[in-house]
Formats: structure tokens, sequence, C-alpha cells
């Protein structure tokens, strides 16, 4: 597959990436200002650009034996200043109980007081930085975990690596960290990269480590297709902006996104690897060319014309990559009701609703008239507290659901308007030529704009396009 790719794309190798284009591009002034992480940091919260709080730094050995360990809060990141290609990062997850000067790692072991300050003299005399020269140590704070991204990343924290030329986003993929890389997000040390689609901001094909191309998130069945990244103009907004801000024609710009803060800028690249275009299966030069001596004014033109040209076209990509079908938030259904009624209804895609409803008018269309009326005669508990609602439902069931054939379930919803009791029925109906066997229930929806939810349950099939 990768061999194929090679040759049938117009790969950017690195040679090609020097000569061509961090050379005419980046000045010796911008690349400076990119390989020295604290002088980025400046510079971007200087120009308002959210970015992790810088806790401390160590610049020499007297400092470092006079540096108060005690300062270090439970969990931070140690990197070096002009560290390379993730060499030297030290990633420290939480603090020994009962220890002050004990840390606990990604992996479990743990690392002592004097465990750091062996890798912080490393980092002073040099080993991890780009040419070997004396170095800065410095402590950052650690960015918290997004939900989403839980199941699919192991310890650290994920980020999106942007590569941005002429003011373009010209492609981009999702890092996410394994156990081989110690939880750090970088392909060289056998994190994953996930290619990203420019236009919807989700995820296509994945890779381990630089070349190997894989489809779940390591020991899961969890497609690494098809996950639709938060904040994704925004992400692409700050890249382009780091651009004009850094005077770098040519661009990796590193986004992580925070639980709390949401997108935070990490670093800049004047040198960004390669591996991306493999992530993508598409190669950079072609993509390069095409927005090559193209004007763009403003930021927001920048991102538009990327999302424009690299994405939206191959939406039947990763349809069939992902095995899902892209809708947006609004969708026509039919719906396929009894005695072979077929009503067609335009529908709300609530990710936020467990189970799928529609409308009772809607329902008695659909030939559960008499369902309704069993149901309004059935005497109901007017006490439902949430710690017994589960056995509250459970009774109900026992009690009422022998008594019709149409009547699947009964569930208690709580909601900002209320409580109310409903009945479920088992209900098909066809959303974007896609068949979906559904136990919908049935609810008063007069005056609202759509007569039917489509909830979680019934988007398995689906990714959601957020406009």
């Amino acid at each position: 597959m990768i061999q194929l790719f090679r040759n049938s794309r117009k790969i950017l190798g690195m040679n090609a990436r020097n000569l061509e284009f961090i050379r005419p591009n980046n000045l010796r002034r911008a690349k400076r200002l990119a390989d020295d992480k604290l002088r980025s940091k400046k510079m971007l919260m200087k120009a308002e650009m959210p970015v992790p709080r810088l806790i401390n730094k160590i610049k020499d050995v007297d400092e470092l034996e006079n540096f108060d360990w005690t300062t270090l809060p439970e969990s931070f990141v140690l990197k070096p200043n002009r560290g390379f290609g993730g060499e030297g990062i030290l990633v420290v997850y939480g603090k020994k109980k009962n220890f002050s000067d004990t840390w606990i790692k990604a992996d479990g072991s743990l690392i002592a007081v004097n465990d750091l300050k062996t890798h912080i003299r490393n980092i002073i005399d040099g080993s991890f930085s780009l040419s070997g020269v004396p170095d800065i140590a410095f402590f950052e704070e650690r960015m918290k975990l997004l939900k989403l991204f839980k199941p699919y990343a192991y310890k650290g924290i994920p980020d999106i690596r942007v590569i941005i030329y002429n003011k373009v986003p010209v492609m981009a993929m999702l890092r996410l960290p394994t156990k081989v890389s110690d939880g750090k997000a970088n392909l060289q040390q056998g994190a994953i990269g996930v290619g990203i689609d420019l236009a919807t901001g989700v995820t296509t094909t994945a890779v381990l480590g630089k070349n190997k191309l894989i489809e779940y998130a390591p020991g899961t069945r969890l497609l690494l297709s098809g996950i639709k990244i938060p904040y994704w103009k925004t992400i692409l907004t700050l890249a382009v902006r780091t651009q004009e801000i850094s005077g770098l024609g040519f661009l990796g710009a590193d986004v992580a996104i925070d639980r709390d803060l949401g997108p935070v800028f990490l670093e800049l690249n004047a040198r960004p690897g390669l591996s991306i275009q493999v992530a993508n299966l598409d190669g950079l030069l072609g993509r390069l060319r095409r927005v090559e001596g193209l004007k763009i004014k403003t930021v927001e033109k920048g991102v538009a014309v990327g999302m424009n040209l690299f994405g939206g076209e191959i939406e039947e990509e990763i349809e069939d990559i992902s095995g899902k079908k892209i809708i947006g938030t609004v969708e026509k259904v039919k719906l396929f009701g009894k005695d072979g009624k077929e009503i067609e209804v335009e529908a709300k895609i609530d990710t936020g609703a467990q189970s799928s409803s529609i409308d009772t008018k809607l329902a008695i269309e659909l030939g559960y008239e008499d369902l309704l009326d069993y149901f309004a005669s059935l005497e109901m508990p007017t006490d439902l507290p949430r710690a017994n609602v589960k056995q509250i439902e459970e009774d109900l069931r026992n009690k009422y659901l022998v008594g019709h054939p149409d009547l699947e379930d009964i569930i208690i919803i709580y909601s900002s308007s209320g409580v109310t009791i409903r009945p479920k029925v088992k209900l098909e109906f066809d959303m974007d030529k896609e068949r979906v066997i559904s136990k919908v229930n049935i609810v008063e929806r007069t005056g609202l704009k759509y007569p039917m939810i489509v909830g979680k349950r019934d988007l398995k099939k689906f990714l959601i396009e957020v406009k």
C-alpha cells in the first residue's frame, strides 16, 4: 500500500523540502526563533496566542544545584529549549503518594530528584539540542486530556500538526501518543499519525511510527478514521496566524486541545517531518505547488483556500476508509410505518440525545394511534426520583408491555422542561440510503422545528459534519 502510494503521488523528499521550500521561505532569524522554544513562547504570548504556562527554567549547573524542587507541581513536562524530534522531553503525570521528591512517568515508573538532575544536566550539556550546543531546560504545564481522545491516546496529550505554506494550510494530521512512544506524540518515537481532511476536520488514514499503515488504535477495535476534531477552523486559524507572526514561509504548527482551555499552541517547526504524507496517503509537493504564488491577504482567506482546495472533494474517500456516511446536522429521513405507510421528514441529528424520538402527530400518521390511546389509559407514577429510575422503568415494563403488541419499551426522560414517561416503538427508517432499525420514543414536539430527532444509538453508521 505504501509503495503504491509512493509510486503514484508527488512525494516531497527531504532534499526538495530543504532546497525548494525551507531555504527560500524561512530566513535564518525566523529559523532561529522556531528552534528556540522559550523565545517562540514569549513571541506567541505577546501576540496573545494561547500557549502552555511556563513553570520554571534552568540555564546552567549553578541554577540546577540551587533549584527548589518543591516549586514543581504534581504533573509537568520537562523540555530542552532547542530539542528536536521529541528527544529529551520528559512527561510527568503525578507525584508518588507521601513522597515530596518522587514523581510518576507515563509507563508507571518512578523518577526522583536525582534522576531529574541527571536528565537536566544532559539537556544543559546539549545532548538533545539541534547542533549539540549548551541548552536550557524548562518546565511547562502538562495539558489536560480531552475526553474525546482518551480511548485513543496512551497517557500523553495528542496534538495536531498542520503544514502551512504561503498562509495556506496544505496538510494536517492528528498525532496520538502510544506506549512505545512513552506518552509522547512523536512519530519518530513510535506515536500514531492520522491524516485529517482539511475541509471537515475528520480523520482518514493512520500510520504507526513512520510507515506502518493501521486501522485501529493498538490493542483495541477503535477505528482511527472518522474522528471529528473539535475546534477545527480555530486550529487552522491559529496555525496560519502563527506563520504570520513568526515570519516562517514554510511551517509545521503543533496545536493541542486542552480539556479546559481548548486549542493551545505548542511549538513551531521550521523543518517539519514528512511522515505526514504517509498518514494522508498523499504527497505534499503537489499541494505546495497549487498554492505557490497565490496572493493571500488575510488569515481567514488562507484558511478558506486550504479547506476548499484540500478537503471536501475527498468525502467519498473518507466514507470508503471509515465505512461510514457523512451527514449534516439536519437530514431527510424516510420512515416506514404500519400497513406500508411511508413518510419523509426532516430530522435533527442530535448526538446529545441517546435515543431517537418522533412527534406524537407523526406517530399517529405512521399508524400508532391505537398504541398511544392504550398508553394514555395507563396509570403512571407521579413520583419519579432519579435514584430509583431503573427500578421504576422495570416495574412499568413488567406491568404494561404485554398489553400492546407495538409497545417495545417504556422509558423515563429527564430534561430541562421536566420529567416525561414515554412509549417506545420499533421503527425502520432510511437516512442517506442507509437502513436503520431503531426503537424510537414518542413525545409531544408541537412547536418544535423538526418532528424527529435522531439520537446517538442510531448514528453508528454515520459521521456528523458540524458546520
